[in-house]
Protein backbone atom coordinates (compact mmCIF):
# COMPACT_ATOMS: atom_id res chain seq x y z
CA UNK A 1 0.00 0.00 0.00
CA UNK A 2 2.83 2.38 0.86
CA UNK A 3 4.47 1.73 -2.51
CA UNK A 4 1.28 2.57 -4.37
CA UNK A 5 0.78 5.74 -2.35
CA UNK A 6 4.44 6.72 -2.84
CA UNK A 7 4.21 6.16 -6.60
CA UNK A 8 0.97 8.16 -6.79
CA UNK A 9 2.52 11.08 -4.89
CA UNK A 10 5.65 10.91 -7.06
CA UNK A 11 3.57 10.91 -10.24
CA UNK A 12 1.55 13.90 -9.06
CA UNK A 13 4.73 15.77 -8.12
CA UNK A 14 6.25 15.16 -11.53
CA UNK A 15 3.10 16.21 -13.33
CA UNK A 16 2.95 19.46 -11.37
CA UNK A 17 6.65 20.13 -11.88
CA UNK A 18 6.29 19.78 -15.63
CA UNK A 19 3.61 22.48 -15.87
CA UNK A 20 4.86 25.87 -17.05
CA UNK A 21 3.71 29.01 -15.37
CA UNK A 22 2.46 32.01 -17.31
CA UNK A 23 5.47 33.95 -16.07
CA UNK A 24 7.86 31.29 -17.40
CA UNK A 25 6.03 31.15 -20.74
CA UNK A 26 6.25 34.94 -21.06
CA UNK A 27 9.97 34.90 -20.30
CA UNK A 28 10.54 32.14 -22.87
CA UNK A 29 8.53 34.09 -25.47
CA UNK A 30 10.57 37.22 -24.74
CA UNK A 31 13.80 35.26 -25.08
CA UNK A 32 12.65 33.81 -28.39
CA UNK A 33 11.70 37.27 -29.68
CA UNK A 34 15.11 38.68 -28.71
CA UNK A 35 16.87 35.77 -30.40
CA UNK A 36 14.82 36.19 -33.60
CA UNK A 37 15.48 39.95 -33.65
CA UNK A 38 19.19 39.29 -33.29
CA UNK A 39 19.11 36.77 -36.12
CA UNK A 40 17.26 39.25 -38.36
CA UNK A 41 19.81 41.96 -37.56
CA UNK A 42 22.68 39.57 -38.30
CA UNK A 43 21.07 38.58 -41.61
CA UNK A 44 20.69 42.24 -42.58
CA UNK A 45 24.33 42.92 -41.70
CA UNK A 46 25.43 39.94 -43.80
CA UNK A 47 23.42 41.23 -46.76
CA UNK A 48 25.07 44.66 -46.42
CA UNK A 49 28.50 43.03 -46.21
CA UNK A 50 27.76 41.03 -49.36
CA UNK A 51 26.70 44.21 -51.16
CA UNK A 52 29.90 46.02 -50.12
CA UNK A 53 31.99 43.02 -51.16
CA UNK A 54 30.26 42.83 -54.54
CA UNK A 55 30.72 46.56 -55.10
CA UNK A 56 34.42 46.37 -54.21
CA UNK A 57 34.87 43.42 -56.57
CA UNK A 58 33.24 45.34 -59.43
CA UNK A 59 35.39 48.40 -58.82
CA UNK A 60 38.52 46.24 -58.59
CA UNK A 61 37.67 44.48 -61.83
CA UNK A 62 37.02 47.81 -63.54
CA UNK A 63 40.39 49.17 -62.41
CA UNK A 64 42.08 45.97 -63.56
CA UNK A 65 40.33 46.12 -66.94
CA UNK A 66 41.34 49.76 -67.33
CA UNK A 67 44.95 48.90 -66.57
CA UNK A 68 44.83 46.03 -69.07
CA UNK A 69 43.46 48.36 -71.74
CA UNK A 70 46.35 50.79 -71.21
CA UNK A 71 48.95 48.02 -71.39
CA UNK A 72 50.64 48.00 -74.78
CA UNK A 73 50.61 44.60 -76.39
Amino acid sequence: MKKVLFLAVAAMSLSLASCDSKKEDAAEAQGTAIKEAGEAKADAMEEKADAVRDSANKVGEAVGDSADAKDPK
